[in-house]
């Protein structure tokens, strides 16, 4: 049977922009990654997705296993492609940085480097780098932060999306690599499980809900922090790529904005769907991470260089996840 296809409604303008173009999707099996790898063949494109595992990903894509920390990879990756979406993390990330900080910074430092060096010497086109909200600390305004921001990360996850952002700026500066980043709020959808991170809460309720489980939540009731859902962190992407470079006054990242909700928000929304739902609150490490990141984001940069503007909001993008989740799990009303 044929893999399903996610659409993305985009700009008119740019609907054939990636067609026959050749593109490299790090981490391409990923949660972002799979989902960019559907748009760009649904565009398409001629598709490389490259990682370490062998998950299922888009059949129309090329897919490789190899290791990025190996810069002869990366260049051999890199020959003739047009435009690359760097989008490769590390696989148990949370409890790494816990117990091993720098066995989680040393080598997504290094294939971050090996990817721009690459791309720097095969003369690609354009190069994307997600980054987070993680890169700001206590010392940034908790609501509506500005983009120029004072960076002060709190965690190591944090220092290393700080530091990818300084090299993206570094190699525009430096060699003119167009290298394009958004700082993305936590990105909630149905296509993967949550990985346990701060924001990960937010997408394992909805599975608590459907399956008819007591949801057991890790931060306060009223803490809010700034969320996505997927369609719109993937139409954010492909946007900001195909955007004029004389759009681009940013050259670290973008802040991005989708919307901002507490658990008991959105514990209550999923309430009108699942009236018997339940929620329990055992508050862990996670809230201390959570009170020093911002609870709303200014995206104001966004929406002026390149025509941001966010589509879905909790209650749309609630009702998609109950009804996707639904179909996973084999459940009827």
């Amino acid at each position: 049977m044929a893999e399903k296809v996610i659409h993305f409604s985009m700009k008119s303008d740019y609907d054939d922009f990636f067609a026959g173009k050749k593109t490299l999707v790090t981490g391409g099996t990923g949660l972002i990654g799979r989902a960019i790898v559907k748009y760009l063949c649904d565009a398409g494109a001629n598709v490389t997705s490259v990682s370490l595992d062998n998950l299922n990903t888009d059949s129309r894509a090329h897919h490789l296993n190899l290791d990025l920390t190996q810069f002869s990879n990366c260049l051999q990756l890199t020959d003739g492609i047009d435009y690359v979406f760097h989008v490769a993390g590390i696989k148990g990330s949370i409890e790494v940085t816990k117990s091993k900080p720098a066995s989680f910074f040393v080598p997504l430092l290094m294939f971050n480097t090996n990817v721009l060096e690459a791309s720097r010497i095969n003369n690609i086109k354009k190069v994307f780098f997600p980054s987070s909200i993680a890169v700001f600390g206590d010392k940034a305004p908790l609501t509506n932060t500005p983009q120029s921001a004072f960076l002060n990360p709190s965690t190591v996850y944090g220092i290393s999306k700080a530091a990818g952002e300084n090299w993206a700026q570094y190699y525009f500066t430096k060699y003119g690599l167009d290298i394009r980043s958004i700082r993305y709020p936590g990105i909630i959808g149905y296509q993967s499980m949550p990985g346990g991170g701060t924001t990960d809460y937010a997408v394992d309720i909805y599975h608590s809900a459907v399956k008819n489980e007591v949801f057991s939540c890790f931060l306060d009731s009223e803490t809010k922090l700034p969320m996505m859902f997927m369609n719109d962190a993937v139409r954010s992407t492909i946007e900001l790529m195909q955007s004029p470079i004389e759009n681009m006054n940013t050259r670290t990242s973008y802040n991005l904005a989708g919307m901002s909700f507490s658990p008991n928000e959105i514990y209550k929304e999923i309430k009108k769907s699942y009236p018997s739902f339940k929620i329990e609150y055992n508050i862990d490490s996670r809230q201390t991470i959570a009170d020093k990141w911002p609870k709303s984001i200014d995206d104001n940069e966004a929406r002026n260089d390149w025509g941001w503007k966010p589509k879905y909001n909790l209650t749309t993008m609630t009702s998609i996840m109950l009804e996707k989740l639904k179909e996973k799990y084999n459940k009827t009303d």
